[in-house]
């Protein structure tokens, strides 16, 4: 199957008035992600452009999107042409968009760097009583896992959960370290000397109809090494992690950096 990495810019301005006339904007909630997932799939079609990576400063008129699809740069347009409406085509401006086929034909062995953005969280298999906020969380919750680790760690409760934690060898870097090395298995080997967290925020979702929860939004950087090579293509292909369709799991590879 031929993959591609896609680029394109986009107006901001644009895209933030056809959020506003889509209603895209609930409850005084902008999840950025999943009005781009409504994007994408109102102008190129479901899962098309899957996952993606939204780059938008705080304060700019352009965004950058990266996603990988099935599909090149010409492919993409007919689809658009086809069956996006106006407003849509209005927001893209396709002589812009750029899009390069994906080789995975690296040897075993292969050190790769990484950029990946993750919603770190867990589902819940059973209740889970904190005892710092004396509150139950019920089975089939979504939790950060940092949140998830300290509570079953603390179960008597903790006053200040990351400074007991990281006293503890459990830090906020390592616990979502291990969350991917964990979501990646056996198909390659992170180079814990050289991989970090890059940035960190909670963010709230809109799935549907309804406001999510607030949860970890996290940037992980660093450096691989490929063990098998179909297995780490699929999940390049696939993405990391939940919430994939909506701007989370993408697996931008880099060269390798080392610390000095």
């Amino acid at each position: 199957m031929n993959q591609y990495l896609v680029y394109f810019p986009l107006d901001l301005r644009k895209f933030h008035r056809w959020t506003s006339n889509r209603e895209l904007i609930r409850k005084g909630v902008f999840d950025r992600g999943y009005a781009f997932h409504v994007f994408l799939s109102s102008t190129f079609g479901k899962s098309m452009l899957q996952p993606f990576r939204i780059f938008a400063p705080t304060q700019g008129r352009t965004a950058s999107i990266y996603a990988y699809s099935t599909k090149d740069k010409s492919s993409l347009k007919e689809i658009a042409d086809l069956v996006a409406t106006p407003d849509c085509l209005e927001v893209l401006n396709f002589e812009d968009i750029l899009s390069k086929p994906m080789r995975f034909e690296f040897p075993s062995g292969q050190e790769i760097g990484f950029d990946v953005r993750i919603r770190p969280v867990r589902r819940l298999i059973r209740d889970l009583y904190d005892s710092k906020s004396q509150k139950t969380f019920s089975k089939g919750s979504e939790m950060d896992v940092f949140s998830v680790n300290a509570i079953r760690r603390y179960p008597e409760g903790w006053i200040e959960k990351e400074s007991v934690a990281r006293k503890q060898g459990e830090s906020r870097s390592k616990v979502y370290i291990d969350w991917l090395i964990e979501r990646m298995g056996n198909s390659v080997t992170i180079d814990l000397e050289n991989c970090s967290l890059r940035s960190y925020e909670r963010t709230r979702l809109w799935r549907g109809d309804k406001v999510g929860f607030e949860g970890p939004d996290a940037v992980i950087q660093g450096n691989l090494i490929v063990n098998r090579v179909e297995e780490f293509a699929t999940q390049v292909r696939d993405g990391i992690g939940r919430h994939r369709a909506y701007g989370y799991g993408m697996l931008l590879l880099r060269p390798p950096t080392h610390r000095a």
